[in-house]
């Protein structure tokens, strides 16, 4: 490795289950990796525990009273770590000109501004945050390819297609001979339970992932498969594939993270144990390889690996996100709203599991035509969707 200095990075969403890992990739290798700025939405006290870790320049926070909690904690320690509060700060901190990296690990809709920043500022962009793809693909890819941005993948299974596919697909995808991208999906917690009995999943069951350690929101997305429709959606844009292209295989196991079939027969496929390092440490020292603490793979201690077709029956949000994508123009940022409205309902205990896919279904079918041709565009799109998304939700509420 050339004798440069560290590379600095900003981790957008630092407190969460990417941002956690990739702090612990970065301090792996103190020679390679700097924290530029940590952000979270109000988990004062974890933020804090990071900066006296990683010293970072900037920390930033969403709520103003947990930014006072962290400023005071700081200064009892004795360390200048700037706070800052709001999207703006967040929007700086990813396009600040120091900053070679962009962890784009904020949940959801948040994400979008920061992210877009970060790409319209050039910076290697770790997209973590599919929704930014989801809600703005053609706005999101035209600010990478304008500024000549490095977006690079963190997904397990789109940083698995990233490795399965030739150096130079970008540049010229039709002489690549790619016939299918394969997204394997684990079929989470309620892959063989009887569709029936869905009506009466609890929220602490729906976050009961078998293979992966996540946050609440996205677990209930594993448990629905949406997650997966994202990915669909993500793909779509990051790969330049379409839907007729793109698969579904669900795959118990989670060791192979996703295949490309080429026409020749080949079928190239990423596999490694359910840890998001893998990825994450890929990305940051991408195309180099470094140690990223996860331990070797062990085909015969695995023994099995399965497959099976998912089922659209026990997986309507699957299915809506295949709809969306199809569908284009707005349609896949009233699915996201939708659904995050949705779950965020369900998580409190005021809608019921099985009514998540029906309001994503109803807000489709009402969210009419809208532009998304600018980022303005989009946050009205999102917010029109959220809008219908509460009213089927009064419609279908438990209180």
């Amino acid at each position: 490795m050339p004798n440069t200095r560290p590379q600095q990075i900003t981790i957008l969403g630092a407190t969460g289950s990417i941002g956690v890992s990739t702090l612990d990739v970065i301090a792996r290798h103190p020679e390679r990796f700097s924290v530029f700025a940590l952000t979270a939405f109000r988990q004062a006290d974890k933020l804090l525990e990071q900066c006296l870790l990683h010293r970072p320049r900037f920390a930033v926070l969403g709520d103003e009273i947990a930014a006072l909690r962290l400023r005071d904690g700081l200064a009892a320690a004795g360390l200048s770590t700037e706070v800052l509060v709001g999207s703006k700060a967040l929007a700086d901190v990813a396009a600040a000109p120091e900053v070679d990296a962009v962890m784009a690990a904020i949940v959801g809709a948040a994400g979008l501004e920061p992210t877009l920043a970060a790409a319209r500022a050039g910076k290697k962009v770790l997209l973590a945050n599919k929704e930014a793809l989801v809600l703005s693909g053609q706005l999101f890819m035209d600010a990478v390819a304008t500024s000549g941005a490095c977006l690079l993948p963190i997904d397990s299974e789109h940083n698995a297609v990233f490795q399965s596919l030739p150096a130079d697909y970008r540049r010229n995808p039709a002489a690549s001979g790619v016939r299918r991208v394969l997204l394997t999906a684990s079929g989470g917690p309620f892959r063989a339970t009887p569709v029936e009995q869905l009506e009466a999943v609890t929220p602490d069951q729906a976050c009961a992932h078998p293979n992966w350690v996540m946050g609440r929101k996205i677990s209930v997305d594993s448990a629905t498969m949406m997650n997966k429709g994202l990915e669909v959606i993500e793909a779509h844009w990051l790969f330049g594939v379409p839907a007729e292209q793109i698969e579904v295989v669900v795959h118990p196991q989670s060791v192979i993270h996703s295949m490309v079939d080429y026409v020749d027969g080949s079928v190239i496929a990423q596999l490694g144990n359910p840890d998001m390092r893998t990825p994450i440490a890929h990305a940051l020292a991408w195309p180099e390889r470094i140690d990223s603490g996860v331990r070797a793979l062990d085909l015969i201690e695995i023994a099995r690996l399965t497959f099976e077709r998912p089922d659209f029956d026990r997986f309507p949000c699957l299915a809506l996100a295949f709809q969306a994508l199809r569908q284009g123009g707005v349609a896949p940022a009233a699915l996201n709203a939708a659904n995050e409205e949705a779950v965020d309902c369900f998580l409190s205990g005021r809608l019921g599991y099985r009514r998540i896919g029906d309001v994503i279904a109803a807000t489709l079918e009402r969210i009419g035509a809208m532009a998304v041709d600018s980022l303005e565009a989009v946050l009205a799109a999102d917010a029109r969707a959220r809008s219908i998304a509460q009213d089927e939700i009064r419609k279908r509420s438990q209180n």
